[in-house]
């Protein structure tokens, strides 16, 4: 994980209108409550106990669910997709890879992950986590920062145009990506313009160790814009309170 330690982690105790009362551990998605029971694994896919979308880009079984030594485990049981998780303020972040698992110790956690052009995002609540953070400090400064990567308001937009339908979807569920095209055109900028702004965000967060935005080789990868954005949505590098930018960003001269 990356990040510093800092945040909150919501308990369940406001939500026992919602999941039932007696659960430790449940799953939001898209409005929907699902409570995994100890000694049986709880998948998610395209079947499985959560069935999140007939999406032949997504595994059949791609997450599961699980309860060892006291611990609820995360694993990706799938082959070909990763997961970016993250705690609920997004102070603390993972990127979850074929094979890979990770303990729920929050009282919040994010998942989100990209399959084919559809995003996907759900939340997992701990009634009782073994980890609680400090809130996160607001940084007053005109630039966005996290950790040491500022961002000019021009590469914000970038980020926020990407984002724009999960950042107005609001909740759990599932979006569509937009193309590096469509994405130009809402920002009213020619495509290359785009593209070698987006090349200069990817570059500094690669930089600082945010993980998929290069391929083999060194190179860009394929689908960066899906890890941007799972990365921004999880990280609160961008909120629904940034897409007035897309509407008043401004030129610069900023490489």
């Amino acid at each position: 994980m990356d990040g510093e330690q800092r945040t909150d982690m919501t308990d369940m105790t406001g939500l026992t209108g919602q999941p039932g009362a007696g659960g430790d551990l449940a799953i939001d998605f898209c409005g929907e409550w699902h409570e995994p029971t100890e000694g049986a694994p709880f998948t998610i896919g395209r079947e499985g106990d959560l069935e999140i979308d007939d999406n032949p880009y997504l595994h059949r079984k791609f997450l599961q669910i699980d309860k060892y030594d006291g611990i609820w485990w995360l694993s990706n049981v799938g082959s070909r997709i990763s997961a970016t998780v993250a705690d609920g303020s997004g102070g603390m972040q993972a990127w979850l890879a074929p094979g890979a698992r990770l303990p729920l110790v929050f009282g919040h956690t994010n998942i989100v992950f990209t399959a084919g052009p559809t995003t996907y995002d759900f939340a997992v609540h701990v009634r009782t986590p073994a980890f609680r953070h400090d809130p996160r400090e607001t940084d007053s400064a005109g630039a966005t920062t996290i950790g040491p990567v500022v961002f000019t308001p021009s590469q914000k937009a970038i980020i926020v145009a990407l984002a724009e339908p999960v950042l107005r979807r609001g909740g759990t569920g599932f979006s569509t990506i937009p193309s590096s095209a469509q994405a130009a055109k809402r920002l009213g900028w020619p495509l290359t313009r785009f593209n070698r702004k987006l090349d200069n965000v990817c570059d500094k967060l690669d930089r600082v160790g945010v993980a998929g935005l290069r391929g083999a080789g060194g190179k860009l990868a394929t689908n960066r814009r899906a890890r941007l954005v799972e990365h921004a949505i999880t990280s609160h590098l961008v909120t629904a309170d940034d897409l007035p930018l897309l509407d008043a960003v401004a030129d610069d001269d900023d490489a």
